[in-house]
This record gives C-alpha cells, sequence and structure tokens, in this order.
C-alpha cells in the first residue's frame, strides 16, 4: 500500500458513521446528565409551569431547567436559518444558535441578584488567583462554562474570530463587561478578576475543542491575465 492511499481522508460514508457515533454518545452523555440532576430539576417545574417569578427563574434549577424545555425551539430556530442560506447553512445556523442559546442562561445566571441586592456596595477583588482558591470544583467549572458556548461556536460563524488569541480577548472582555454590571448594579456579587480569568479560558479550551470547524477567510482569486 503507497503512502498516497494510507493518508487518504476518510470515505464520506465513514465520517457520516463517526458523527452519527459521536451524535449518540452525545445524546447517551445528556441524558445521564439529566437523569443525575432529574430531581433538583423537578422542585422547580411546578412554578415554571405556572409562570412563576420566585422560584423558577430566580434559581439555577428553574434557570437551568427552562433552558432544557427551549431546546426544541432554538434547534428549530436553526432549522429556519438554514433553509435561508445555500452555503454551509446547517454549520453557520447551529453556529449562530449556539453561541446566543448557550451564552444567554449563564449571563442570566451571573446577573442574578443576591440577597443584599441594592444594599450592599459593589465589591472588587483584584488580587489574581486570590478567590480562585476559594473557588472549589463546582465554581471553577461553572466559571469555565459561562462563555464555552461563545468560544465554541464563535470561530465557526466568523474567521475574523478564528485564533487563540481572538478567543482570549473575546471571552475576558465579554466577562469584563459581566463584572462591570454587576458592580455598577449592586448585585451583591464580588467583581473578580479571577472570574475574568477563568471565563477567558473556558471560552479558549471550548473554541479549540470545535477548531477543525473554524471557518477560514475565503482565499483572493488572482485576476486573470489579458
Amino acid at each position: 500500500m503507497n503512502r498516497a492511499a494510507r493518508t487518504s481522508p476518510p470515505s464520506p460514508p465513514l465520517r457520516l458513521t463517526r458523527a452519527r457515533a459521536l451524535a449518540g454518545l452525545l445524546v447517551l452523555g445528556l441524558a445521564g446528565a439529566l437523569y443525575a440532576v432529574r430531581r433538583p430539576l423537578m422542585m422547580s417545574a411546578p412554578r415554571c409551569a405556572a409562570g412563576q417569578w420566585h422560584g423558577c427563574l430566580d434559581t439555577f434549577n428553574g434557570v437551568v431547567l427552562m433552558t432544557l424545555v427551549g431546546l426544541p425551539l432554538a434547534l428549530g430556530a436553526a432549522w429556519l436559518l438554514a433553509r435561508r442560506r445555500r452555503a454551509s447553512p446547517r454549520r453557520m445556523s447551529l453556529a449562530e444558535v449556539g453561541m446566543v442559546y448557550g451564552t444567554v442562561p449563564f449571563l442570566w445566571l451571573t446577573t442574578m441578584p443576591g440577597a443584599g441586592a441594592g444594599v450592599v456596595p459593589g465589591r472588587v477583588s483584584l488580587v489574581p488567583l486570590r478567590d480562585l482558591v476559594t473557588m472549589g470544583p463546582l465554581g471553577i467549572a461553572g466559571n469555565l462554562l459561562v462563555f464555552a458556548s461563545l468560544g465554541f461556536f464563535a470561530p465557526i460563524r466568523l474567521a475574523a474570530l478564528a485564533s487563540v488569541p481572538r478567543l482570549l480577548a473575546l471571552g475576558a472582555g465579554c466577562s469584563l463587561l459581566v463584572e462591570a454590571v454587576q458592580y455598577a448594579l449592586r448585585l451583591d456579587r464580588v467583581s473578580s478578576v479571577d472570574d475574568v480569568l477563568v471565563n477567558a479560558v473556558g471560552a479558549v479550551l471550548a473554541g479549540l475543542a470545535s477548531r477543525r470547524w473554524w471557518r477560514t477567510a475565503p482565499s483572493a482569486v488572482p485576476a486573470a491575465h489579458a
């Protein structure tokens, strides 16, 4: 067997099989995660179904539950957008919906008022790594996920963001904006530089996971000679 045969790309049926296997694993993983947290989520279901603010959209469980309930609508929106496109319709449409729908719930959670909102003055922590040791595994994981969807899908949609430094700047800039909102609105939260660092790293790591699908700028077509 020659080298060209060994290095040739996989055939379309093989790529389709791999894509289906990956999709199946993702579905199984999501189903397992939902089964593990089904009881906390169901605690907010009655209030969410009744349209009550308190106990639904002002709690972590309620926001997660409503995000999952609205997922079919988000997929439907991506499908409608894809029907209006010609070039890479599915990828582009999923990227647009994904980076918005996957980010908004985390923004909602990070700007949710605390018990002393409006009374406690804004607090700022500017010493790097001081708050990181007190976040704990769940806190670090949550901060990594805040802009993960944005970091994953943005370079698929926009070639201008298809680089690690730009993704780092995107994550840090968005996180700085959130921290400024928390401070300005006195939401009883600490605006921490460590939040910015972890948020930015989460955006970069998620972007690296989607690197094979990053959008590249179209190459210039050379002018024909007379």
